[in-house]
């Protein structure tokens, strides 16, 4: 199983599309690994800079990411650079289950909980601490700890325990 823990990316916009997450002019590559340094080069947000990438293992971002064109080269894009956990108020549901299928993490949380996440922790050094088999969240900061219950489906669940589709496959198939 991959780790859900790590240092936080703030992504504070909606709508983050798959041709910002990895462009399109990429997705003939042929290894996970020639994706790495496109992670969110066409990513146009006030205060974001790729270098911000370096070192996080975990999103924080708002609604409707992933949408745009289907494209499993996006939750690679996330898994070849170290995360393999987005934390948003809702995803594409394309996105959301390639990022299971790859034994990734899309959670959702309430709006209210992204905003209050925003709000206490956006331009902190962040980290958060994933507690899988409770399904908690523990985001902590200089001074600040915030503790949330998540969940996902059975079925999601169990893709992550297996590391995504292939190793669901290969032990239920």
């Amino acid at each position: 199983m991959k780790n859900f823990s790590g240092k936080a990316l703030f992504l504070d916009r909606s709508d983050i599309n798959t041709d910002e997450i990895i462009p399109a002019k990429y997705l003939t590559e042929i290894t996970k690994d020639a994706l790495k340094p496109h992670l969110l080069e066409d990513l146009k947000m006030d205060g974001f800079a790729v270098e911000d990438i370096k070192d996080k293992n975990v999103v924080f971002t708002r609604e409707n990411f992933g949408c745009g064109s289907s494209r499993e080269h996006a939750p690679w894009a996330f898994e070849v650079n170290g995360i393999n956990l987005v934390i948003a108020e809702n995803y594409a549901r394309i996105f959301k289950q390639n990022m299971f299928n790859c034994g990734m993490m899309a959670v959702e949380l309430s709006k209210d909980d992204i905003d209050n996440i925003f709000d206490t922790f956006k331009g902190k050094d962040t980290e958060v601490v994933t507690d899988f088999d409770n399904k908690t969240f523990v985001i902590k900061s200089s001074g600040d700890n915030l503790e949330l219950s998540f969940s996902i489906s059975e079925y999601d669940n169990e893709l992550v325990k297996a590391d995504g589709w292939v190793g669901y496959a290969n032990t239920n198939y």
